[in-house]
């Protein structure tokens, strides 16, 4: 007499939490390693310079069209108000620094004072970017 074997209804269990876990730190790794640089849409005819280097990331920018408007954040701002706008961007910086992107054919006299009011609101770092500093475009 043969003998049957009950079954048993096991159900298996995959447990992807160890998978849901390094999904998680890979996004979070991902996040922390990319950088966010925000630029505005201007059509700016940055100029150029031999000595130029890539700018930090984690400069303020100020930007100055063609026209002579300037804008910070990607909202227009008058020129006296830039001051007390970057004391205040400024005042949580480990290093406070302010990168003027600016059109080529931007007078002297404006260019002079954006760069006037970002050093009065206490910006130890002032630049003027070109187009190796800010990118192309």
């Amino acid at each position: 007499m043969r003998r049957m074997r009950e079954r048993t209804d096991e159900q298996q269990n995959v447990d992807i939490s160890p998978l849901i876990d390094m999904v998680f730190i890979l996004l979070i790794f991902f996040m922390v390693s990319t950088t966010f640089v925000k630029d505005m849409k201007l059509d700016l005819e940055r100029p150029t310079a031999g000595s130029a280097a890539t700018a930090s990331t984690q400069a303020i920018r100020l930007y100055i069209d063609n026209a002579g408007d300037t804008f910070l954040d990607g909202q227009p701002i008058q020129v006296w108000v830039i001051q007390s706008r970057l004391r205040e961007l400024l005042s949580g910086m480990s290093d406070p620094s302010v990168l003027v992107v600016t059109d080529e054919n931007v007078p002297a006299g404006r260019l002079v004072e954006v760069v006037d009011q970002a050093r009065m609101a206490g910006a130890g770092d002032v630049g003027v970017a070109t187009v190796e500093e800010a990118g192309a475009g």
